[in-house]
């Protein structure tokens, strides 16, 4: 699926959870005596969505993987936190909160790696590339790449019409 904004991107929505669970967590947790942990969770958690969007808005290929790696190092930071919390004392009531955000960040974290790993395979350099005589290829290839996958499908019909015949010389090609 190609999506046109980076709202309709399912890693960015799953980051915008994110950060609203852990703003629900950090609003009702006891942070004090934790100095600055508060603002670095509920920082952390917004950097990854606000990583997604801005690589997305870039236009290139190159500078969309390395917001996206630095998203993904927001989800690891927020998973550190997390796991302060998870062996603090003082948190031990919201182990199953605590657990649920550490599980959302790494499902995050996932989706992030993924996608990375499939723009590093990509032969598109980015929309700010794409000139008309870049998308008449990109279409070419296609046509061609569905035209092997056709002619592929054939192939394999037209060998069990050979096999079929030798066994009965009246069989049909289907």
């Amino acid at each position: 699926m190609k999506y046109s904004t980076f709202e309709e991107l399912p890693v960015w929505r799953a980051a915008i959870d994110l950060a609203l669970k852990v703003f629900g967590f950090t609003a009702k947790a006891d942070f004090r005596g934790l100095g600055d942990t508060k603002s670095q969770l509920e920082r952390a958690a917004l950097s990854i969505s606000n990583n997604i969007a801005e690589g997305f808005e870039r236009g290139t290929t190159a500078e969309l993987i390395n917001f996206l790696y630095i998203a993904k190092g927001s989800a690891g930071e927020s998973r550190s936190i997390l796991r302060l919390c998870e062996r603090s004392q003082r948190f031990s009531s919201a182990g199953a909160e605590i657990a649920n955000l550490i599980g959302m960040a790494s499902n995050t974290s996932r989706q992030l790696h993924g996608w990375i790993e499939s723009l590093k395979n990509s032969d598109i350099k980015g929309v700010k590339f794409l000139t008309e005589k870049v998308r008449a290829k990109i279409e070419r290839d296609k046509e061609f790449a569905e035209f092997d996958r056709e002619m592929a499908e054939f192939r394999v019909r037209h060998e069990d019409w050979l096999n079929r015949r030798a066994v009965d010389p009246n069989a049909k090609l289907e």
